[in-house]
């Protein structure tokens, strides 16, 4: 596809929120031009770990994840192409007292959004998760529309659906400039030449803070390293809830028969503070396996052992 000179709106970053972006904006009309460094999905995106979770504190972002679920319901009928999205739910686990009564609050915050989060005793929870260890576990919920999907899969539907829409996408083609005049928003400078919109909407994702730095904008944001192991195949349930253990920090979904598995260390290691190496695409980062031996310290009591030995694969 050759470079426009113009569009009325521009989209920076080809990730699954820029596919996002851009298939909304151009369903309800907008002329949209999507400008991607590399490849799509090629920045994070292409190995997200991929729960979808919907409850959150703020009825907005609830509802807007509800709309998410909606529209991962009609993609792939939509557009043909697979999106990996199965709707098998998603369990969390209290295991003391205090997370017990947040998670009851959760259920009841959740009812006023519309959704139906049941409450649960732990017995019914390891019916659901028979791979776990209850010992610990005070209750659990378990909200039935939660469940999974392939980042990068619902990428390629997203744009393909933006496509037919009218949406313009340009791959390899990176914005190295925001350009102004005036303080008036004219267009971005790429490698390929210049193009001038009336708006610009920056998905750049870890990017987006060196692009709009160009123009003066103080973007907080830092990358921090995560990481997450792929088991091998053995028999898990394709229909197996996806799982939060908040008080372990860990994280668990169904991934071809095996699992996924990671979780959030309290101390976050922070990552090109100083700016990103370039190029960086579909690249993974160094293991850091000292870092992550508490997360397997803290998955070990939930009955994890059988887990931990089958993993095959560390993504970082």
């Amino acid at each position: 596809m050759s470079l426009p000179t113009s569009s009325k709106v521009i989209i920076v970053g080809g990730g699954i929120v820029g596919c996002s972006t851009a298939y909304h904006l151009a369903k309800i009309g907008h002329e949209v031009l999507l400008l991607e460094k590399a490849s799509l999905t090629s920045g994070s995106t292409w190995h997200a770990a991929g729960l979808v979770g919907q409850l959150r504190s703020n009825a907005n972002i609830t509802q807007l994840l509800g709309h998410s679920i909606n529209l991962y319901d009609q993609l792939e009928p939509e557009t043909g192409l697979a999106t990996g999205w199965k709707m098998n739910g998603g369990l969390r686990l209290a295991c003391n007292n205090e997370r017990w009564t947040e998670v009851k609050r959760q259920a009841t915050t959740a009812r006023s959004f519309g959704l139906e989060m049941q409450l649960l005793t732990p017995k019914e929870a390891q019916d659901l998760w028979p791979l776990m260890d209850i010992s610990d576990v005070v209750g659990a919920a378990f909200l039935p529309t939660d469940g999974q999907a392939s980042p990068s899969d619902i990428t390629q539907a997203l744009a393909r659906g933006a496509r037919t829409s009218g949406a313009k996408i340009i791959e390899n083609c990176a914005v190295t400039e925001i350009t102004t005049e005036n303080d008036n928003l004219v267009g971005v400078k790429t490698k390929l030449g210049s193009i001038s919109c009336e708006k610009l909407v920056l998905c750049c994702g870890q990017w987006t803070r060196d692009l709009a730095a160009t123009v003066g904008v103080n973007v907080p944001l830092v990358s921090v390293e995560h990481q997450y192991m792929i088991t091998e195949e053995f028999g898990v349930p394709s229909d197996l809830p996806t799982l939060r253990d908040p008080d372990r920090l860990t994280y668990y979904k169904e991934e071809v028969g095996g699992l996924v598995w990671g979780g959030y260390e309290p101390n976050g290691i922070p990552w090109a503070v100083d700016g990103i190496p370039e190029p960086f695409d579909f690249q993974l980062l160094e293991s850091r396996y000292d870092h992550f031996e508490q997360l397997m310290e803290l998955a070990l009591p939930r009955g994890c052992e059988a887990i931990i030995e089958r993993t095959r694969e560390f993504h970082a």
